[in-house]
């Protein structure tokens, strides 16, 4: 799973649209009325969020809207703290 989360954060437009998703929940719609790139390719980003677990999406009506899941953040930094205590989980062998 946090392969998963790391490929979708490492592009810089799913970036920021989580970022614009920190102020609340939005349709793929208003997401895609921020970006120059087409529908298509916004709504393919919003999969791959979905897919790694940093947004829920939930369909209402015609539309679908979208809102971050801040339990993956949550173990994202769970997992950074680790890493930094622990060195990755891993021990060093020589």
């Amino acid at each position: 799973m946090i392969g998963d989360t790391f490929k979708a954060l490492s592009d810089r437009t799913r970036r920021s649209i989580l970022f614009l998703l920190r102020d609340g929940e939005m349709s793929a719609g208003e997401i895609a009325e921020k970006f120059s790139s087409s529908h298509a390719t916004i709504s393919h980003h919003l999969k791959l969020l979905k897919d790694a677990g940093l947004v829920f999406a939930d369909r209402r009506g015609q539309n679908i809207v979208y809102s971050l899941n801040t339990t993956v953040f949550q173990d994202i930094v769970g997992w950074f703290m680790n890493f930094a205590d622990e060195g990755g989980g891993e021990k060093n062998e020589k």
